[in-house]
């Protein structure tokens, strides 16, 4: 008989205990790890594209003969390009984590300038701190002290008109005051018969360069220079995420025979010495399915330790439009394929060659940088707020054809999405023919799309499926916008110009703009956005450098705030509506700041406005008026106060009523 044995207390305990020693174990190593249930699976590491490397002068040579024999079958602009075979040489690399993105402004009560991505800062003519007012003004950079507003006082002045420097733009942190700008130099030719090789004959030549300078702001009175970089060629863009610096550059090459010199790319860093450094070729890499006779350099400073080597990567390429998020910049280029081959009997190729955008991606890993993919998407892009990257994936908005084509190659709007290796994941084609986009501006799971030919249509598109992209509604109404802000997450703000139709030369109708309009669309219905809000300046030729530069516009939402500078143009009581049956250009009246209060209880209020031109300036504009020193670029807040700045003169004004507190000449 089989009796069953009942188990002693201890044994039950001890499994008991061995099996909640095993659990906590699994716990605390789940939790060094960073893998507990409640974690999202760690994604795989970055992969690194392998470039080839050029190597050799007869090689660089080589690649650039080959570029240069597709120029005549191109269309459109010259872009040197040669398309071979695509790039399949990846490898897993495990790249450095990017660096951590700071918040704009954090909670200080001050603005900031108005950029595409938070916590990726964008250069600019004025920055604040809070504290001081820098602008650069032509040859100059202006350093005032703003608080407080009614003593605001010049505490430094750095003009550069001796030394071959025309400063663009600036970015501000806690420590440094770093200056953008364009600059010159004169190369004289080496005297070896082997290093002639690689410059151009002539005994001296002179090249643009990129240059930043860096100050030390410990003493604001007298900003010390730390350091300079100059990449030879023109800047492109820049970009700064925390203390890590990116310049981006093109130099062109004049090659188009074989046996013509060669000419190296060169910089020059002033942390390691006062003259330029050639990069050789084993520095300079290469696409092998898309050359161009151009170099593009990207460069990443340090600038919490000035005594980091620079890091530069050099690629036989080309860029027209920088996007970047806080963990990559995308460098994107127009390119032109062959030409199609001819009908029989026929002068035409069979089908217009379509222009495409070929998209570099390089991951930011704070002080370097390392290209880790390469993507193309029909039809050409527009600006920077034409691409935006989510949750791992790129999209891109772009346009192709011909708008006033009225067959295949008629104009068609597109969104494409591009997964983590830059392939194809998704795409919306054919929106609206015969239009074109005029603005884009990508908000989380949705894209914002402004095209136009007569009337606006604004587009609502959703991007929550990357595969799928699909039109969730739209919007026709006089009008288009040239830029797209964000208000919240259901509501979007449009800056452009009001516009009429009317019957052209040729009896078709034709739209014809008109004064500056701003409009507030209210999306929380997708399917049916509508116009909540809207408000026209002016009449036509009425114009703001908003509509081209983003940086132009000042918004807070906390402080129901908008302002940006404006030049009005007016029909007067003796003008014509029309002039050749079109409608008549007003003639100047203002020049100043716009301000406007909103919330979306009562929408765009017209709160005031400011100028600092004086009654005579009025007195002596004709119809037009001209880029003066007194025309206000930027509007800013620090507490309380509304700064109008403009090249002759800072003015501070209460926002609650505009009233005038100061003004300081500069």
């Amino acid at each position: 008989m089989h009796i069953l044995r009942r188990k002693k207390p201890w044994a039950l305990s001890g499994l008991l205990l061995l099996v909640m020693i095993l659990g906590i174990c699994s716990v605390v190593y789940a939790i060094n790890s960073g893998q507990t249930s409640a974690k999202p699976e760690v994604e795989p590491p970055v992969k690194t594209m392998e470039i080839p490397v050029v190597g050799t002068v007869g090689k660089l040579q080589e690649l650039l003969t080959q570029s240069a024999a597709l120029q005549d079958s191109l269309y459109g602009p010259r872009r040197d390009m040669m398309k071979e075979k695509s790039m399949a040489n990846v490898s897993v690399d495990e790249a450095a984590a990017p660096a951590e993105a700071p918040v704009a402004n954090g909670k200080a009560d001050y603005s900031g300038t108005n950029v595409q991505v938070q916590g990726v800062d964008e250069a600019d003519i004025v920055k604040t701190d809070g504290n001081y007012i820098y602008m650069l003004n032509q040859r100059q950079l202006s350093i005032v002290r703003a608080i407080p507003a009614d003593k605001m006082q010049l505490v430094a002045k750095i003009k550069y008109d001796n030394n071959n420097f025309n400063p663009r733009d600036l970015y501000v942190d806690a420590k440094h005051l770093i200056v953008i700008g364009d600059a010159y130099r004169n190369n004289p030719q080496p005297l070896s018969q082997e290093k002639r090789m690689i410059y151009p004959g002539p005994p001296q030549y002179s090249s643009q360069t990129c240059k930043a300078v860096i100050y030390n702001l410990n003493d604001k009175t007298n900003p010390a220079k730390n350091r300079e970089i100059e990449l030879e060629g023109y800047c492109l863009s820049t970009r700064k995420v925390g203390s890590s610096l990116y310049l981006v550059a093109n130099r062109n090459i004049d090659y188009y025979r074989p046996g013509d010199p060669v000419i190296l790319p060169s910089y020059r860093d002033s942390a390691t010495g006062k003259d330029f450094q050639h990069l050789s070729c084993d520095r300079i890499n290469y696409f092998p399915d898309c050359l161009y006779n151009a170099y593009v350099m990207v460069v990443a400073i340090n600038t919490d330790n000035l005594d980091q080597k620079v890091d530069i990567k050099t690629y036989l390429g080309n860029g027209d439009n920088i996007y970047a998020s806080p963990s990559n910049l995308y460098i994107a280029v127009n390119s032109y394929p062959r030409v199609q081959p001819l009908l029989k009997d026929s002068a035409f190729p069979e089908k217009q060659a379509e222009v495409e955008t070929e998209v570099y991606r390089f991951a930011l890993q704070g002080a370097s940088t390392v290209c880790t993919g390469k993507g193309t998407v029909p039809g050409a892009i527009l600006n920077q707020f034409s691409m935006d990257e989510h949750q791992g994936f790129l999209r891109i908005a772009t346009t192709s054809g011909d708008m006033w084509n009225r067959g295949d190659n008629t104009s068609k709007n597109h969104i494409y999405v591009l997964d983590k290796e830059l392939k194809p994941a998704g795409k919306l084609e054919n929106i609206a023919p015969g239009e074109k986009i005029y603005s884009t501006r990508f908000m989380g799971d949705r894209a914002y799309m402004v095209t136009f030919r007569n009337v606006d249509p604004f587009f609502v598109i959703d991007l929550k499926n990357p595969q799928k992209p699909q039109i969730l509604g739209k919007l026709k109404i006089p009008g288009y916008s040239d830029y797209l802000h964000p208000y919240d997450e259901n509501h979007i703000i449009g800056f452009g110009k009001d516009t009429v139709e009317m019957k052209g030369w040729n009896g078709e109708s034709q739209a014809f703009y008109q004064g500056l309009k701003i409009a507030v669309f209210d999306v929380t219905r997708v399917d049916q956005p509508v116009e909540m809000s809207r408000a026209v300046i002016g009449d036509r030729g009425t114009d703001s450098e908003l509509l081209n530069n983003h940086k132009a516009l000042l918004f807070s939402k906390e402080k129901n705030l908008l302002a940006f500078p404006v030049t009005l143009m007016e029909l007067g009581a003796n003008n014509t509506k029309k002039v050749d049956g079109a409608p008549a250009y007003g003639s100047f009246t203002f020049q100043g700041a716009y301000i406007y209060n909103i919330d979306l209880k009562n929408g765009l209020q017209y709160k005031g406005r400011i100028s600092h031109l004086e009654s005579d300036d009025y007195q002596r504009a004709g119809d037009y008026w001209y880029d003066s020193d007194n025309n206000i670029k930027r509007v800013l807040y620090i507490g309380n106060v509304l700064y109008t700045v403009s090249p002759g003169q800072i003015k501070a004004q209460s926002i609650a009523d505009l009233k005038p507190i100061s003004s300081l000449k500069l």
